[in-house]
């Protein structure tokens, strides 16, 4: 049963799957999903909860009590994933996770997911979803906005004009979009170069639509920036018609990221606000 007292939902493993090289999908499932719900967002993300091992936490357990009873250095390490789908119905959430081995935290728990095996589950957030009135939609990413990208593309309306462009290693890591859009979807290989370079020159390169825009663009935090410097000052889109940004830094484990994800934005907000004064 849903946990009625914590700040979490209980969500269990029903099935998994590789669906490309580096990315495994995990189906939850379970009664302790009954109060999670979603709003309509095509980019809701939720943190998955990593408790540290050997620690006896409070009971009944809250990522809140530990936070304030607990040094920090023992608090469950928390993990930031979209929603790759919502089934209200069967009250199953669907995430999709990028594995490199034995690297990092969340990927290696995936890749070894089992029927059965529990997770706890903050969320969910979100703040973006495809405007049908635009003229057309700009949606760019790395495999960590994939899953964003791939749910935006299911709710374009009709034969809508969108442009999409998704970074990653080679061509084992595309997966087959769905929509309804006249979408051009193009996968840039990074190759051996570094996160982001390609896609950003892919987007420089772009020929864009006429119209009013809507454009998603989030990814690794440096190649984010600069497209958002190229979006914002050199294409003219208003920054209430894009959503961007970081959602992982190179170097940075997410705990790291989202100290200092702030101070970070405000600092890039403040270059902008600048270059747009001279």
């Amino acid at each position: 049963m849903a946990d009625k007292h914590a700040d979490h939902h209980r969500g269990v493993v029903q099935r998994t799957e590789r669906i490309s090289r580096h990315m495994v999908r995990v189906v939850m499932g379970g009664d302790g999903l009954a109060d999670f719900a979603t709003r309509g967002l095509t980019d809701h993300y939720v943190k998955l909860v990593f408790p540290c091992e050997g620690v006896e936490y409070p009971q009944p357990f809250s990522v809140k009590a530990c936070r304030e009873t607990l040094p920090r250095e023992v608090w469950p390490k928390l993990r930031t994933y979209t929603v790759r789908a919502w089934d209200p119905y069967s009250h199953e959430l669907t995430l999709d996770f990028v594995v490199h081995g034995d690297e990092g935290l969340a990927g290696p728990w995936a890749a070894h997911a089992r029927p059965g095996d529990e997770l706890l589950i903050l969320g969910p957030g979100g703040g973006y979803a495809p405007d049908p009135d635009a003229d057309w939609h700009l949606l760019v990413g790395d495999e960590s906005a994939l899953p964003a990208i791939a749910a935006s593309l299911e709710a374009l309306p009709d034969g809508v004009p969108a442009r999409v462009l998704i970074e990653v290693d080679g061509p084992q890591d595309e997966l087959k979009l769905e929509t309804a859009a006249d979408a051009h979807i193009r996968w840039v290989y990074r190759g051996g170069s570094p996160v982001g370079e390609r896609l950003v020159a892919a987007v420089r390169e772009l020929d864009f639509p006429d119209g009013d825009v809507h454009a998603f663009v989030h990814g690794e935090a440096g190649f984010v920036k600069e497209l958002r410097h190229h979006l914002r000052l050199e294409r003219g889109i208003p920054l209430d018609r894009l959503s961007i940004s970081g959602y992982w830094r190179l170097g940075a484990d997410d705990e790291t990221w989202r100290q200092v994800k702030g101070e970070w934005n405000r600092q890039v907000e403040a270059e902008e606000a600048a270059a747009i004064a001279s």
